[in-house]
C-alpha cells in the first residue's frame, strides 16, 4: 500500500498532538535535532553494513549477530523516524512536504537536464 505526505501528515498530528504533546510544544530547532538524531541512526546502521560486508576493512568488527537482513531492517525504521521528524518539523514551519519534494526534485532534474519530473 502506498503513503502520501498528506496521510502521513494527518496522522502524524493526530498522534503527535494526541500522545505526545502539541506540536508548538517544540521549537522547529527541536524537531530538526531529533531527525537529525534518526538519521545519525540511520547512519549507524549502514556503517555496520559496510563493516559485514568488507570484512577487511582496517575498522572494528561488526560483532557476529548483526547479520545484512537485520542491519538493513533497521535502517528502514531509522529512515522512517528521520522522514516522520522531517513532515513534523515541516509542519511546524507551514511547509507542504509533497509541494517542496516536487518542486525540488524538479529543480535538480533541471540542473541536470533531466528529463524525468514529478
Amino acid at each position: 500500500m502506498t503513503l502520501t505526505f498528506d496521510e502521513l501528515r494527518k496522522a502524524n498530528l493526530l498522534r503527535c498532538d494526541g500522545y505526545f504533546h502539541p506540536i508548538e510544544d517544540w521549537s522547529p530547532t527541536d524537531w530538526a535535532t531529533a531527525m537529525t538524531g534518526e538519521c545519525g541512526e540511520a547512519c549507524n546502521f549502514v556503517k555496520k553494513l559496510r563493516r559485514l560486508q568488507n570484512p577487511n576493512t582496517i575498522w572494528k568488527k561488526t560483532p557476529e549477530n548483526l547479520d545484512e537482513k537485520y542491519l538493513i531492517a533497521e535502517t528502514a525504521k531509522e529512515l522512517a523516524d528521520m522522514i516522520i521528524y522531517a513532515d513534523l518539523l515541516a509542519e511546524r514551519l507551514g511547509i507542504n512536504l509533497g509541494e517542496s519534494v516536487r518542486f525540488k526534485f524538479n529543480e535538480t532534474s533541471d540542473k541536470a537536464n533531466s528529463t524525468i519530473k514529478l
